[in-house]
């Protein structure tokens, strides 16, 4: 069975710069600081669906 996998979407410029694989327990939307190559900066990243 493969793992469902998600992006994680800069919050600043809307790109989907990461995937991670999802964990089915968790029930809140993940936010990480994580650097944008497209910003130039680290900025906050949301899971998108």
């Amino acid at each position: 069975m493969a793992q469902k996998k998600i992006a994680l979407a800069c919050s600043v410029c809307a790109s989907r710069n990461y995937t991670i694989a999802a964990n089915p327990n968790r029930t809140e939307r993940l936010e990480v600081k994580k650097f944008c190559k497209f910003c130039g900066e680290h900025t906050l990243h949301r899971e998108t669906r």
